[in-house]
């Protein structure tokens, strides 16, 4: 969600002074004092990203209103950084703040994410057979990009077909969390449990994030393809797994970029897409910004020409290096999956703002007539294929909830054809 994604973040660290000053800084960018907040960015940060392009995305934040309640901050420290985050919450979303200070004392990273709903302890949904299965852990890579991973695992003698799990768009963990959701865990857990090896890591984006931010060649495939292509190949080299039975399942950026991986990989026995784009980026956004601004009601002079200014150029605000736009410039992933004879999966829930059922029926028109590929859609579902009803907005991600077991049964099913 592009009111959600902010900015480069890097992880860093503690020190009392800071969480004042990043407190001050909340206050400055709500009072809309924008310059003040921005003359304590490091030179690396000023090159990186200009005023204009800050205000422009800090104008998203600030549409929101006045905050219901703003959290105390909290520090951690990687090397000689430091990080500070105070959670904010307005009615239609809660989201984390974050200010990266370096050594010097100047910012080095800032950017907003979803914020981690107050929630109880996790709880597996009731599909899942705690007792059936097991997790074993392993790395993905052996290089700069290692990634830390997770297999789960049936028990038994196997050989067991496999699913590597691929993120959507954001720094994301393993059990791909979002606000009371954890989709990947859920998945992991609940086709174990269903006789099927699931692998879930940790995104690059996540793990090294400083590296990937200061990466002036960074595109979607050294964000996602590549992880993808080598966490496939590790689990055609573990025990009880049939290698010749490992697909991948991509959630929403994933699913998007499912043909490239598939080219990669042609060893791969199948692909699942769940909720994947096939409009562009562009496209998206200015189709999320709209909505966003229906959720606040009637719309004003000032949000008209926000979204005009949107849609004149969607990329504005995202801070996006140049060669990762160029790289999706001519990328079609429905003409591209029609010329790859692979079987895939196309799940779509109805309820979902982020990609909606007019990208499920671009997959439909692309891949008609293939009898390798199969359509499913769930009228109550929504980004997350989770149940809810009402006029969706992101609050609801913050609630618990877990992956419709009937979107693990028909996976389940398809991978068992």
């Amino acid at each position: 969600m592009r009111t959600f994604l902010l900015l480069f973040g890097a992880l860093s660290a503690f020190a009392q002074s800071y969480e004042d000053r990043t407190r001050q800084a909340l206050d400055q960018l709500l009072a809309r004092k924008y310059d003040t907040f921005y003359a304590e960015f490091s030179p690396k940060m000023k090159s990186a990203i200009s005023l204009e392009t800050y205000t422009g995305v800090m104008n998203q934040i600030v549409s929101l209103g006045a905050p219901q309640s703003i959290g105390a901050a909290s520090t951690a420290k990687v090397g000689e950084s430091t990080v500070v985050v105070i959670t904010v919450r307005w009615a239609p979303a809660s989201l984390d703040f974050q200010v990266t200070w370096n050594k010097d004392g100047q910012i080095e990273g800032t950017y907003w994410r979803p914020a981690a709903a107050p929630a109880p302890p996790w709880q597996s949904p009731g599909y899942v057979r705690a007792d059936a299965i097991a997790s074993v852990e392993l790395t993905v890579g052996d290089d700069a990009w290692k990634l830390p991973a997770t297999l789960t695992i049936p028990k038994g003698n196997g050989p067991f077909p496999a699913l590597v799990l691929v993120h959507g768009s954001g720094p994301n963990d393993r059990d791909e969390t979002v606000g009371g959701a954890k989709v990947f865990r859920d998945l992991a857990e609940g086709l174990s449990s269903r006789g099927i090896a699931v692998l879930r890591y940790v995104k690059r984006s996540r793990q090294y994030p400083n590296e990937c931010a200061a990466d002036p060649d960074f595109t979607m495939n050294r964000e996602t393809v590549e992880d993808a292509v080598r966490a496939a190949a590790l689990v055609r080299k573990q025990p009880r797994i049939d290698p010749a039975a490992v697909y991948v399942l991509g959630h929403s950026q994933g699913g998007y970029l499912a043909p490239r991986i598939m080219r990669r990989d042609p060893k791969l026995a199948g692909f699942i897409v769940m909720a994947g784009n096939v409009r562009t980026l562009g496209e998206l956004i200015v189709e999320q910004d709209e909505y966003f601004a229906s959720l606040a009601g009637p719309l004003t002079a000032e949000t008209q020409a926000k979204l005009e200014a949107v849609r004149r150029d969607p990329y504005a605000g995202l801070n996006l290096p140049p060669r990762y736009l160029a790289d999706l410039k001519d990328y079609h992933p429905d003409a591209e999956a029609k010329a790859i004879d692979m079987p895939m999966l196309i799940l779509q829930g109805g309820r979902d703002f982020q990609v909606s059922m007019k990208d499920f029926d671009l997959w439909k028109t692309a891949l008609a007539g293939r009898k390798n590929v199969a359509f499913r859609s769930y009228p109550q579902l929504n980004h997350l294929f989770i149940v809810g009803e009402g006029r969706p907005s992101p609050a609801e991600y913050e609630k618990p909830g877990h992956v419709a077991e009937t979107v693990i049964d028909d996976i389940a099913k398809w991978v068992r054809r």
